[in-house]
């Protein structure tokens, strides 16, 4: 009889624990705007892995979309503020201003709720893990691509986006770094700009007009690509190398003004972001790391089409 109430008890709890455990989960998401086409294949990736993690756990999984339509920080903290608010389970975001963000994801960690930061960091945060590229290292390999394109000689112009953005930053820094170990080649600027593909392509003819002289740019992202014509030189007379792979920008690939795009894996971004969130919040693990690097595809005229077949999976229809 003893033994018999025994397993009963022991049924019973199996059941309710994976009653426990079979349960929904919201997720916010926080990139950086939502005209940028990388954040849009981030979202897409995220979406798919709730999905596909949602039927591997027999769990429900929504990914609430909360960005802003152009960068601003501060309307990425009041979004984390107001996921936690709504009982979000866990956050992702892609810092524009990790020291505007830093409050808020502390903030959202203290009231429960785990964030991951993912593409920008916020290094002194308590996320409790951050997914992308090692930006030092990418502006490293910017610099080196570009230094055997121009067979290490000539003026370079460096395109950098938000100065504000920790992950920009590092990237500058890489460059700079890298160029030191290639004498002939010299740094005119940095040139910084609002993140939108105009402004950027704007900043380019500006700064080509001032310096007819540069023979080489180092863009750490390829926002003006995102647009037509935003480089009016010959194909081939100035060297180029661009960080992101993005549809628009393979069309310079393409037409020679390009030569190197060193593609992130930016659909990942959403989609490991939600597999290290739900490993934290359903199977109670946490990565091994709290760095996870993501590796640079460099993408040339060679694999060009071949990689461009990635967007019809990574971008809505």
């Amino acid at each position: 009889m003893k033994l018999k109430i025994i397993l009963t008890i022991f049924v019973a709890f199996g059941i309710l624990s994976a009653q426990a455990q079979k349960k929904s989960y919201t997720l916010g998401l926080v990139a950086k705007s939502q005209s940028n086409p990388v954040f849009q294949a981030a979202r897409v990736g995220a979406t798919d892995a709730a999905r596909d993690l949602g039927k591997k756990y027999g769990i429900e999984i929504k990914i609430d979309w909360r960005t802003p339509n152009e960068e601003d920080a501060q309307k990425q903290a009041e979004a984390i503020e107001q996921l936690v608010i709504n009982g979000a389970d866990g956050i992702a975001v892609s810092c524009s201003d990790a020291n505007k963000l830093t409050d808020a994801i502390n903030s959202a960690v203290k009231n429960g709720v785990p964030v991951a930061t993912f593409d920008s960091d916020a290094p002194n945060s308590k996320r409790f893990v951050t997914y992308a590229i090692d930006d030092v290292k990418c502006g490293e390999q910017v610099m080196d691509e570009l230094a055997r394109l121009m067979v290490d000689k000539g003026v370079v112009a460096v395109l950098a986006g938000n100065q504000n953005a920790p992950n920009l930053q590092k990237r500058v820094q890489g460059v700079k770094s890298a160029a030191k170990k290639h004498p002939g080649i010299t740094i005119r600027d940095v040139y910084y700009h609002k993140e939108t593909p105009q402004d950027a392509a704007a900043r380019v003819e500006q700064v080509m007009q001032s310096n007819p002289d540069i023979t080489g740019w180092a863009m750490v992202g390829g926002w003006p690509l995102f647009t037509d014509n935003a480089l009016k030189w010959q194909p081939g007379t100035v060297k180029c190398v661009s960080v992101d792979a993005l549809p628009p920008e393979l069309a310079y690939l393409r037409s020679g003004h390009v030569q190197l795009l060193l593609a992130q894996q930016v659909y990942e971004w959403g989609h490991r972001s939600v597999e290290h969130l739900i490993n934290k919040l359903h199977l109670k693990k946490d990565p091994p790391n709290a760095k996870d690097v993501s590796a640079l595809i460099p993408v040339t005229r060679d694999n060009m089409e071949e990689f461009a077949r990635n967007w019809e999976k990574w971008l809505p229809k």
